[in-house]
């Protein structure tokens, strides 16, 4: 079984944090569609079977009901579906009109996945947020009332001025929403960003330590599992597609800039709307990619399993590597930031949590 991932770039602004392929081309998206329905034509004609599928952005909300009724009749034409299948959209909260959250009953969607990023909308203002905080309690009521009962918001902390306080505050806001789900990431300074430019005085090292302390223990103790570093869900709620990446699971993935994998290479499309278009169109996927083996594999292995509850599983490595990985590791065994399970995987402890960064780089071969 594999994943479906496709990428849908259109935002009707743009973010100051997001590293992510976008574009404000509104009036391409028509064309898109039509453009990842070929490719899919193009890549599955062999009917690959599909686990997981998973809309993100971008902001996938911003096609139309009709729009994406055209590229789920792809997926289900092209693939075979599992009559389960986790079908995930992202949205934005203020795109959840009452009028497009009824369209949903026409889409096989059964999770989605909502970026509040803060309820403090001073912060949603300063972000370029389109959304209220008020907005975010609206949509999901709305989804409520359309049957989607497996609902994930993303979360933010670190911004320029917060204090522990105004973070607990979004946190206690976030739970009472009472959602199947939850990621929290502290805000990143992606090269190339606006917020990259910006001169701001952000939050110290100590505090930002001391946020992702209160997040965990507010969450666990509210029955939430920590099952990967910067994810959170109740019990059989597990984000699935985004569980396949970290397990070594192949995926497939459409549109501009979406990334594939195959157990064995990688290989990601032009990120350019207009030349991934004109090629599809043309009947040619532009792509670049790369073998993943050896080293490489090694590497990609431990930065992502190492991430996850679970940890990486030492029998899947070869003598070598695994003999690395062991040796490197000793000092941190020692230290209590990892451990080995009975299960025989290395996983961190929760004090690793806050040096996973570098753990994972002095475990890798360079």
């Amino acid at each position: 079984m594999a994943g479906l991932y496709i990428h849908i770039p259109f935002c009707r602004s743009r973010c100051i944090y997001c590293g992510f392929y976008s574009t404000i081309a509104l009036d391409l998206r028509q064309r898109y569609v039509e453009a990842v329905c070929k490719e899919m034509a193009i890549r599955c004609p062999d009917e690959q079977d599909i686990e997981t599928i998973y809309l993100g952005g971008g902001t996938p909300s911003q096609l139309t009901i009709p729009q994406l009724q055209q590229i789920f009749a792809a997926i289900y034409k092209y693939n075979k579906v599992s009559p389960d299948a986790e079908v995930t959209i992202e949205m934005n909260p203020d795109d959840v009109t009452e009028a497009f959250a009824d369209g949903l009953c026409w889409l096989p969607v059964n999770r989605v996945s909502m970026g509040a990023q803060t309820f403090d909308d001073e912060r949603l203002k300063w972000l370029h947020r389109r959304h209220t905080a008020c907005q975010v309690t609206e949509a999901l009521d709305r989804l409520r009332d359309n049957g989607i009962q497996n609902i994930s918001i993303d979360l933010m902390y670190g911004f320029p001025g917060e204090t522990l306080s105004d973070w607990e505050a979004d946190i206690t806001v976030a739970l009472a929403l009472n959602v199947e789900h939850l990621s929290a990431y502290c805000l990143m300074i992606e090269e190339g960003t606006p917020l990259w430019k910006m001169q701001q005085v952000f939050p110290d090292e100590e505090t930002e330590r001391s946020m992702y302390e209160l997040l965990i223990d507010r969450l666990e103790a509210a029955g939430y599992e920590h099952y990967e570093i910067s994810n959170f869900a109740r019990p059989d709620y597990h984000s699935r597609h985004n569980s396949a990446y970290w397990n070594d699971t192949p995926y497939i993935g459409l549109g501009a800039a979406a990334h594939s994998y195959d157990g064995h290479t990688r290989s990601w499309n032009v990120a350019d709307i207009h030349q991934y278009i004109k090629g599809i169109e043309s009947g040619k996927r532009l792509f670049d990619s790369e073998v993943i083996e050896g080293d490489t594999r090694y590497n990609d292995r431990l930065t992502v399993a190492l991430r996850t509850r679970e940890g990486l599983d030492l029998s899947t490595l070869s003598d070598h590597h695994r003999d690395y990985a062991i040796k490197n590791a000793r000092r941190f065994l020692n230290d209590g930031l990892l451990h080995i399970t009975p299960a025989n995987h290395l996983a961190l402890t929760r004090r690793g949590l806050f040096v996973s960064d570098m753990i994972i780089s002095e475990l890798m071969l360079v």
